[in-house]
């Protein structure tokens, strides 16, 4: 449907109506395939989902009826981790995206993040995690 509105005044009159949600939200229809995460965007066939590795997006996938795709190739995958390690590849050897390994949050770190934000495994190192005098600057008020 094409509204008569600008998209300012659309979302002013339609505030429920969210855009591009970001993986932490809770709204967001998000599918964790460790080191990514798929966000849905839009479209029925095919499915578009963005690709975040860590805190960055790193691209776009397509979920066919019969295969899943990328942005950047014109293969045909049978699994979306296929399609997203394809662009992952693709965006590191076309120098668009660095081949880092990525440290992951100390737990102090992970204790400044919203508690929503955090995944299953960010929750199980917390739920493990000891506090050392070092790292510990409590004080009494």
């Amino acid at each position: 449907m094409i509204s008569p509105f600008s998209p300012e005044e659309d979302q002013l009159n339609n505030p429920l109506q969210k855009i591009l949600l970001p993986p932490t939200d809770p709204n967001a229809e998000v599918q964790e395939i460790p080191p990514y995460k798929l966000v849905y965007v839009n479209g029925a066939c095919p499915r578009v989902y963005r690709v975040y590795k860590g805190y960055s997006m790193i691209g776009v996938i397509f979920q066919h009826i019969t295969h899943w795709s990328n942005a950047v190739d014109k293969i045909r995958y049978a699994e979306s981790l296929d399609a997203a390690v394809g662009l992952n590849d693709f965006m590191v050897i076309t120098g668009r995206l660095t081949a880092t390994t990525e440290k992951p949050a100390t737990e102090e770190e992970l204790l400044d993040i919203e508690f929503d934000a955090l995944t299953s495994e960010e929750w199980e190192r917390l739920k493990k995690y000891v506090p050392t005098p070092e790292t510990s600057d409590l004080v009494a008020a």
